[in-house]
């Protein structure tokens, strides 16, 4: 394919993408097919004489779209958003094709410093404290990482290094093996199995600290705080904490400023590192109505958030903000002779290490949008998901498992567990809209997330007639 010919062809592939997104709401939001479909449907080998481009634009509708959940339908309400704009494909376009990997500011000076000020950009939207903007005299800074689970492992992986580093300061002869497994780290039973899953990474063990639904599912301090004292006392090193902001299944918030009081002083180092996983909520606290769910953010050693989920950013793109780059330098700097450059000492660009030109998606999104295009796209489906919540309170039927506070709603038919999983999978087999479960306090239950960029009240109105009319066909079913 030549230049005229990509010209000609990226056009159509243009009108073939603004075609689907633009009719994705007549196509069945769950895919009718079983594992292996694909397989059936292409050669064994790949082909020795080159194929058509037709040939391979045809076989996008008869083997790709069957087998494709649409998550950008407006009547997909599973798991969480996954941003979608025409601006950050535009820019996705444009940074496939520069297509330069930022290890290092001589690398690609452009893909450095605009991460570095896209973060910055991005950081004063949040208010963040100065200690994590590069562009002031703080020693934070930030990074885009690929995902909130990369960037939790990023932390454990820093803070690790920091208490081991710390402990070997005051107490050279120490192995440093004896150190590491007497490590301990704390999260949420409600945090994202990402977290659980660092901690076998980084080989230290990864206690899950007990929530109630009358707490609201948020860790309490004095829990955290009994768990270190009790582990301190047992010989362990307590040296994280990952804290949660919206959490999966019921999008639960842990207080951080009592949390943060809580991770002071521990045994062998001078602060249990506090990092915070704000994954889909971060987007909304560019609001001020919801800005004081990050109230804590100083106690933090770093904090991450997801603009691939909800703030319009296609994926990948999470972002990750630490108050001492100092602390990555010491775990992850790496120095060989075809890596150095002049700047190599230039501190604001410590991060660059494993960075791609994501940062391009952020400042088209930025400046196409501005800082209220985007607030007003969080508000709408914040409103959207108190309009489903109405609709489920109005029905005598149902219940609210969790309280509403962003674009989530977590309810369930009143009864047993096995009478909302049936309902689950009728609304799943319709393919008509789709939607995951969770559990909270032992109870099998429905979430229902505003996802898509496209949705508007009369799909969320379509949605709850659906379910309702499933829930009555259920519940006749039921012995009386």
């Amino acid at each position: 394919m030549d230049a005229a010919e990509f010209r000609r062809r990226g056009k159509e592939m243009v009108d073939l993408i603004a075609d689907y997104l633009e009719n994705i709401e007549q196509r069945p939001v769950y895919p009718d097919v079983e594992p292996g479909y694909l397989r059936s449907l292409i050669p064994e080998e790949a082909p020795e004489e080159p194929d058509t481009y037709e040939d391979v634009v045809k076989d996008i509708e008869r083997v790709i779209m069957p087998g494709v959940t649409h998550w950008h339908s407006p009547y997909f309400y599973a798991y969480f958003p996954t941003a979608n704009s025409f601006p950050a494909m535009l820019a996705d376009m444009l940074s496939g094709a520069i297509g330069c990997i930022g290890f290092s500011w001589a690398a690609s000076p452009a893909c450095t410093e605009l991460e570095t000020v896209m973060m910055d950009w991005l950081g004063k939207m949040l208010k963040l404290p100065e200690d994590f903007i590069a562009g002031t005299h703080g020693q934070g800074g930030g990074v885009i990482q690929g995902t909130a689970s990369e960037a939790t492992l990023v932390a454990l992986l820093a803070a690790r290094s920091r208490a081991v580093r710390m402990i070997l300061a005051s107490d050279p002869q120490r192995p440093e093996t004896g150190i590491t497994s007497k490590l301990v780290a704390y999260s949420s039973d409600q945090a994202h199995c990402s977290v659980e899953r660092a901690g076998m990474i980084a080989g230290v063990r990864m206690k899950k600290i007990p929530t109630e639904q009358s707490d609201k599912y948020a860790v309490q301090g004095e829990t955290l705080r009994r768990m270190i004292q009790e582990d301190k006392a047992a010989g362990l090193i307590p040296f994280y904490f990952c804290a949660t902001l919206g959490t999966t299944p019921s999008c639960a918030f842990d207080h951080i400023t009592e949390l943060g009081h809580v991770s002071g002083p521990a045994l062998y180092v001078s602060k249990i590192w506090m990092h915070i996983d704000a994954a889909y909520a971060g987007s909304s606290f560019i609001c001020p109505e919801f800005r004081p769910l990050l109230n804590g953010i100083e106690f933090a050693d770093s904090f991450n958030f997801n603009p691939h989920k909800w703030l319009l950013v296609n994926f990948d793109c999470s972002t990750m903000w630490v108050r001492k780059r100092s602390d990555l330098i010491g775990a992850f700097k790496m120095d060989p002779l075809y890596l150095k450059h002049d700047h190599q000492e230039s501190g604001r660009y410590f991060y660059t290490d494993n960075s791609l030109f994501r940062s391009l998606k952020m400042w088209f999104v930025f400046r196409m949008y501005g800082l209220k295009g985007l607030q007003d796209y969080i508000r709408k489906h914040v409103e959207l998901a108190k309009e489903f919540e109405s609709l489920v309170r109005a029905d005598q039927r149902f219940e609210i498992s969790a309280d509403v506070v962003l674009g989530l709603v977590c309810f369930r038919l009143k009864g047993s567990n096995e009478v909302n999983e049936t309902l689950l999978k009728r609304i799943n087999n319709g393919r008509k809209i789709h939607l995951v479960p969770c559990q909270l306090s032992g109870q099998f239950v429905l979430r229902f997330a505003v996802c898509a960029r496209t949705t508007e009240s009369r799909h969320i109105r379509e949605a709850w007639r659906l379910i309702t009319q499933l829930a009555e066909e259920v519940m006749q079913e039921l012995p009386h």
